[in-house]
This record gives C-alpha cells, structure tokens and sequence, in this order.
C-alpha cells in the first residue's frame, strides 16, 4: 500500500487513506478516524501505540494516556510550563498534549525505533515552536546521559512489541530515573500486569527504595486481578498531590482508582528489588488483550 499524506489540502484529498509501511520493530500503519477530520490511530504489529488528532491536541482516546495526562495536569499549577523527559514516543500524543496545556514548556521525546520516527515526522509532523526535540536514542541510555536533576516530569511509555523492555524495569534504571528528576519531580509510567502482579510488585519495590512517594492509577478490575491490564506507576520525592489527582481519574470518563500508602504496602507485601542481572521483560499480555480486531 502506497503511503498517503494525512497533512493535504482536505479540498484535494477529502478521504484519507490508511498508511503502511515497515519500521524497525514491525510494521507500523495509521489509520484515519472517521469521525475526526485530522484524527490518526498509530498502530504496531496491531497493537494500539498512539492516537492524535492534530487539530485537538489536547483530545485523548486512550484510557492510560488520559490517566498520565491527569498526572501531568496536577504535576504543577495550572498552565505552568514544565521541563520534560518523555521515554517512548510514538505519534507524541503526550507530548503535544503538554505542549498545548502548558506553553512555553521545554520537552525532549527519546525513541529508539527511527523509521517510526520518521514516518510521524513525515505524516503528523510537530507544529512549529512547539519546544518538542525529539531523539533517536534507546531510553535508559538517554536517562543515563541526562543532566542530573534537569527534569521537572519523567513519563516513561515504553513497550518493545507488547513488554517493557528488561533494562527499563530494574533498580538501577529506577535510581537513573531518581537521578534526573528535581527535588518536587514526577516519575510516572506505563506498565501493564495482572494477578498476581509479579511485575508491578517489583517495580513499585524499585521505586519504593529510591523515591518516598508512589502511587498507582489503575482500574478496579485490575487492581482486584480480574483482568490484565494498565497500571500507572507514580514516584517522587515529594508528596503527590493525591486528592487533586483522586478527583480527575474517578471522574473520567473511564474511571479508575488510586492506589496508595497501605494498599501499595500491601500489594508490595516484602517484593525485593529487581536489579539488572535478574531484570526481565514486563509479563506477554494475553492474546488479544491489547491489539484491534
């Protein structure tokens, strides 16, 4: 199938056509949304990787994304522009969303599949000015070679195929990660796990040796084991704002929970570190679990 340009003129290309082509780690297509004029879905071997409309940047479809969007919104006041280091990206769905509620706000995006950067770049290119630099880097070497305490937010969304990669989920990327952020920063990332939660338990074990303050956004099925699905992991060296961030993710509309204090006491429950000799991928979902169709 022959690339389309979802960026001409709607008088001369009024049906957008789906693009497909090859990447580094698959085969990678966006699809138009019928429903929205300039809305893509990005997708990767099938699997759901972002979703942007470039009209709406401040629109999000996908549940865990709104979940971090919600993090961002209570990271600092209202408007505030913030220092970003955005581990994964995709079609930046994230990062167009800071940049469109807080201006002004400096980001830099690591992504290590370069033809997937290429093709966003050609086909939803970044408006100009928007203070988005975008890297193609692996992500802990990125974190590794960032100036400690430069970062105001880390958001780490990172999967090779459907799993995190295992160098990202070890006590020496969490300490990485720690290094980087300022005093009041906010480490948050997307994980996905089920019961009995191995993965999650580790990685709030991680987190919980080197920053004081966690929490995970996630939704009652799946904090209750019912399902496998997205968890939101947050840290940081200060305390979250826990009430602000309770109230927007209840009333979303895909409502879910934050977990915190006693219940991640619990849900850790003595879970020792992971360090990077034992490290390994997050958990395979199970077929069908996160790809379309």
């Amino acid at each position: 199938m022959s690339d389309a340009d979802p960026q001409a003129d709607p008088d001369r290309d009024a049906d957008p056509v789906p693009v497909t082509r090859p990447v580094d780690h698959g085969t990678a297509k966006l699809l138009p949304d019928v429903d929205r004029r300039r809305a893509w879905l990005l997708t990767v071997d099938g699997a759901p990787q972002s979703y942007v409309d470039l009209d709406a940047p401040a629109h999000l479809e996908f549940e865990y994304v709104r979940r971090l969007a919600h993090a961002l919104d209570v990271a600092a006041s209202p408007g505030e522009p913030l220092d970003a280091l955005h581990l994964g990206g995709g079609a930046l769905t994230l990062p167009r969303y800071l940049a469109a509620t807080r201006p002004d706000s400096r980001q830099h995006v690591i992504e290590a599949d370069r033809g997937l950067l290429a093709l966003v770049a050609e086909h939803l290119p970044l408006p100009a000015g928007s203070g988005i630099e975008v890297h193609a880097q692996d992500a802990r070497t990125a974190l590794e070679e960032a100036p400690e305490g430069s970062a105001d937010v880390i958001v780490a969304d990172v999967f090779g195929g459907s799993r995190v990669p295992a160098h990202l989920t070890s006590v020496e990327y969490a300490r990485a990660a720690a290094r980087v952020l300022r005093p009041r920063g906010l480490y948050a990332a997307n994980l996905a796990d089920g019961a009995p939660f191995g993965f999650l338990r580790g990685q709030l074990a991680n987190f919980a040796s080197v920053l004081p303050h966690l929490a995970v956004i996630a939704e009652p099925s799946v904090l209750r084991g019912r399902r496998f699905g997205n968890a939101i992991l947050l840290a940081s060296s200060a305390e979250l704002p826990l009430a602000a961030l309770t109230r927007r993710v209840a009333g979303d509309a895909f409502p879910a929970r934050v977990e915190h204090g006693a219940a991640l006491r619990r849900l850790i429950a003595g879970a020792p570190p992971v360090r990077d000799a034992e490290a390994t991928p997050s958990p395979e979902p199970p077929s069908g679990a996160f790809s379309l169709g």
